[in-house]
């Protein structure tokens, strides 16, 4: 076995974690884990992993489920077609593979939203498959370790990496006295970019092959991975409505394109004179110095631009019937919210009104 393959295994072995929810062999909950890790570290998986198979247990139960549904228990995780494609993903393996989860690559990588890591994934974990995987943290231990160089997510750059795992894996495999445990081995790449190669102040000292390390050796830690080079984040503005009656708070659903697409969320305007607008062809008689309530600013952070968020709260008392709360808009109780498919920024809103007198 190559010695960096040996030594990643025994390193997993002594002190890599082994109580994941998602470590096992079933092909159902390392799917599901490898999606919602993507963009998201563990430690914010965890709780959402659990009330997930809590309420969906198998692929055909994921399947079964409304959309709608699936997107509640998605909501804060972000990055939301990953569940639209989930929940699609389940319902294919359930229509053309009778619910049991494909074993070829050609059959999982054609899935909705599994690329190639997450199919060589699945089939390393779930079926031993000698299977190389490439997320971010083996992008930065591969760039450190072998050296190289260049933005890691530039085509060139990618290519070399999937070369460099498959050549290393190859080695491993190729010594015929000794055997490769893929779900240790890949599992060690994992927690060894997240816990010892890590992206700032690497734990070069506990590392066990530090002394084969292109960067420890030529001091390059903090120049490897190639970082991007910097652009300004552009701030985009809207202003929530957060429309209140009778201890409700009247949402309405997102266009199925653009960001939180398909969720529930407040009615968002470019500015407050549209916010007027809107509530007056609705024949509400407003008058903005009374009757709009300026909440704090903030911003909500997004991969590409930064969301400046400007809340107005509208207590309207008049004898508005309140719209069934199963529709796709119309008033929902305060204290529901945590039940609804909706994005953060909203969700920390509405849990500061549902806790404040209004």
């Amino acid at each position: 076995m190559s010695n960096f393959v040996q030594k990643l295994c025994a390193w997993q072995q002594a002190h890599g974690r082994h109580d994941l929810p998602w470590q096992s062999t079933d092909p159902y909950r390392v799917w599901l884990s490898e999606i919602m890790l993507q963009q998201t570290q563990v430690a914010t998986v965890i709780d959402y992993y659990k009330r997930f198979l809590e309420r969906f247990p198998t692929i055909s139960e994921l399947a079964s489920a409304e959309q709608s549904e699936v997107m509640s228990y998605w909501a804060g995780l972000g990055y939301y077609a990953r569940a639209r494609n989930l929940h699609r993903c389940a319902q294919i393996v359930v229509e053309q593979y009778g619910g049991v989860f494909p074993r070829e690559y050609e059959d999982i990588v054609a899935l909705p939203g599994i690329g190639r890591s997450t199919a060589h994934a699945i089939m390393a974990f779930c079926y031993g498959a000698p299977t190389p995987i490439m997320d971010g943290n083996v992008k930065r231990l591969f760039t450190r370790y072998y050296g190289i160089k260049g933005v890691t997510s530039t085509a060139a750059v990618e290519k070399q990496l999937w070369s460099q795992a498959e050549k290393t894996l190859n080695e491993a495999l190729g010594d015929e006295h000794t055997h490769v445990d893929m779900a240790c081995y890949t599992q060690a790449l994992m927690d060894f970019g997240s816990l010892i190669c890590t992206r700032s102040k690497p734990l070069c000292d506990d590392c066990p092959v530090a002394g084969s390390c292109y960067a420890k050796t030529h001091n390059l830690q903090k120049e490897l991975p190639t970082s991007k080079a910097r652009k300004t984040t552009p701030t985009r503005h809207t202003v929530m409505l957060l429309l209140v009656h009778d201890n409700h708070i009247w949402l309405e659903q997102r266009p199925q394109q653009g960001i939180w697409s398909g969720l529930l969320s407040l009615p968002s305007f470019d500015d407050t004179e549209a916010l007027i607008h809107y509530l007056q062809n609705q024949g509400m008689a407003i008058n903005p110095a009374k009757d709009l309530i300026k909440l704090a600013a903030f911003e909500h952070i997004f991969s590409h631009f930064k969301l400046h968020i400007q809340p107005i709260l509208v207590k309207t008392t008049g004898a508005q019937s309140l719209l069934d709360s199963s529709s796709k808009q119309g008033y929902y109780h305060l204290h529901s919210w945590q039940t609804l498919p909706i994005p953060k920024p909203v969700s920390t809103l509405l849990e500061t009104l549902a806790t404040t007198d209004i």
